[in-house]
Order: C-alpha cells, then structure tokens, then sequence
C-alpha cells in the first residue's frame, strides 16, 4: 500500500543502452572515484563508468562506482533492470535486504539479485565497484576438464538468514527502466521473518577461491579465474564473467609471466582492490579502474615487460594483490561523467612508450 512512484533525479547513473559518448578503442584509465567530504549515501553516491546492451531487452551490464560514508537511514532500494554484484574496494558494506544481512568486507563480494529490495549501512567511508547485470542471473561457471572441484566451490556462497525489522515510514527508490523513481511506505518493507526458496542475495569470500594455474609452460586463457558467469546465447563469450587475479603461484616454465601483450574478442573493465597488478608498475591503484574494449591492444607496460624479462624463472609466490575484471562480449560505452569528469588518466597511453622494436634476423 503506497502512493504511486514519482521520477526523481538518477544522478550520475546511466543505464544501456547509452550513447552519450561514444564507444572508443583508445585504451582508458580512472583514478578512484574521491571519498566524500559531505554526507552521501549509497544511492548519492553512485555513478557510471560504461554500459552496453539494452536492459530492457536483459543483456548487457553497467559498470558503476560508488562512494559513500552514511547509511541509507529510512531509505530502501531496488533494482527492476539487473541484479547487483558488489565488489567493496574500501570499507565494508552491511546491506540489510528482505531476505536477511550480509556484512561484506573488502575481499568479498555479494549479489542482490533483480527486485529484491536492500539498505546498504556504513561505518566508515566506503568505496568499490557494482557490477549491473541485465542479463542471465550469475552463476559458477561450467569447470569442464577440471571436474568437480576448484575454481569458486558453491559451498561456500553464503545466504543470509531471516532478519526482520518494525520500522515506521520509509523511502523506496525503484531503478526500472534506467530512471530512478520514488515513493514512500508506512512501514520498513524489511519485514520478511521466514523465507525459502534460491532467489536470494548471497556473499563470497575471494579468499576460498581455488585458482587454476599452470604447471608447465604458457598461460592458460584468463577465464581459469572465472568466479561467476552470466552466460550469453554463444558459447564461448559470455555476457559477462566476474574474473580475479588473486595471490598465486607462478611457475610456468619457458614462459613470460605477465599478461601477454594481446587483444581480445571480448571487452575488459578491470579494478584493483588492493596491492599492485602484476602487469603495471604503476597507475593502475586502488580504486582505480580501466577500459579495454574488444580488439584494442594492451598488455604489461615498460617496467613490468622489464622486470619479468629479466626475472629468474623459478617458482614465484605473487602475494598482496587482488585484482578484478568484468568481461563481457559486448562493446563498453563509456558515460560523459566517466569522460569528463575529471578522473580520467590523459597520459595512460605512455604506459608503452619506450618500447623498442627488436632488430629482425
């Protein structure tokens, strides 16, 4: 029982399709989105980086940041055009949804998934990334050749347990249709004191991941680290996966460790959550992000193709890092605010400059 949904203001939020600026094969690079100074919520502090696919047709994503350091008191959201990875960079998130509480920490994840309405509480400013995926609902991939095990096992997703609360008049905001709307309830809709079913929010420690690596020589094509997939109608590209680069071991034989220089069918939009990515020396940070769309070539920069070309190939423990990419088959469109509002890194093509061109024999 509410009044009809009024529109309000979506901010900095974009939804796809979007063409405010134009999808571009130049290789782009944001520093972290800046900590608020005045009081901002998570719904305030939402933006867009890129978006492709339609949401109303249910493929694609949008790639937003978020940075905020109050909690949504008397407000509750949800989400019509997608469910909701969360990826918490700085400061952990408590969303407190209608099925129960996830507390979720820098190096966990969680979805929410499409509908389902949720606060998200902070104790501290907060930083990192959501993934909005319009398509297929995420699941573990398919593991194939290895079997049964590895990768992320499902036992350990979490799913929260009944929580309720009896609270009075509450803000709802609806994103449907790539707008925002709003309207007010007599009441908390957090209210859900039983349950059942798997239509429910869940968390993932990145820590319990069972990485896949080599053994032997060259590099096994980056979706061995594929933590959650929403698959497309082709197989093979998916309409995106949610891959990480965790602390492992690197032990290949005969082979340049880095990320090979390369292009890809599919587009990448990688963050860092901490520590240093193994093939950049320096600006890609964390809370960072960057854009590589489909065919754009890319790779280690200077010092990095240095240092493993000169590195002794034995076995090498890769520790204090955790690094992230949505990969999804379809072109990212960046936002104008993610173009022109004032992160974007000018200089990250000079990442490659010095290279030299070895002599042919």
């Amino acid at each position: 029982m509410h009044a009809p949904f009024g529109e309000m203001a979506a901010g900095l939020v974009r939804t796809g399709p979007d063409s405010e600026a134009h999808a571009t094969p130049n290789r782009l690079r944001w520093m972290p989105l800046p900590l608020p100074k005045e009081s901002v919520d998570f719904v305030e502090g939402l933006r867009t980086y890129a978006t492709n696919g339609s949401a109303r047709d249910q493929h694609g994503i949008g790639v937003h940041g978020y940075a905020c350091n109050r909690s949504m008191a008397g407000r509750v959201f949800y989400d019509a055009d997608g469910e909701l990875l969360f990826v918490p960079q700085q400061g952990a998130l408590t969303l407190r949804t209608e099925l129960g509480v996830l507390e979720v920490a820098p190096g966990e994840i969680a979805v929410v998934p499409r509908g389902v309405r949720f606060r998200v509480e902070v104790a501290e400013a907060a930083r990192g990334y959501v993934c909005e995926n319009y398509g297929a609902p995420l699941r573990p991939p398919e593991l194939g050749p290895i079997g049964s095990n590895g990768l992320a096992n499902p036992r350990d997703f979490l799913a929260p347990v009944a929580a309720y609360e009896d609270a009075g008049a509450t803000e709802l905001v609806a994103k449907f249709g790539g707008r925002f709307w709003i309207t007010k309830l007599a009441h908390s809709p957090l209210d859900v004191v039983a349950w059942h079913g798997n239509y429910t929010p869940y968390k993932y420690d990145l820590a319990r991941f069972n990485t896949i690596n080599t053994v032997s020589f060259d590099h096994p094509d980056p979706s061995i680290f594929t933590v959650l997939t929403s698959p497309s109608d082709t197989r093979g590209v998916a309409n995106v996966d949610f891959v990480i680069f965790p602390p492992r071991w690197m032990v290949a034989e005969r082979t340049f460790r880095p990320p090979y220089f390369h292009r890809n069918v599919m587009s990448e939009f990688m963050g860092l959550i901490r520590g240093e990515y193994d093939a950049k020396q320096g600006g890609f940070v964390p809370g960072g992000a960057s854009l590589h769309n489909c065919m754009s070539a890319h790779g280690p920069d200077l010092a990095s193709h240095a240092k493993a070309s000169a590195a002794k190939l034995e076995p090498q423990y890769l520790a204090g890092t955790l690094a992230f990419m949505f990969e999804s088959r379809y072109v990212l469109e960046p936002t104008a605010s993610a173009m022109e509002g004032g992160l974007l890194d000018t200089a990250y093509d000079a990442a490659w400059d010095g290279f030299q061109k070895a002599p042919l024999k």
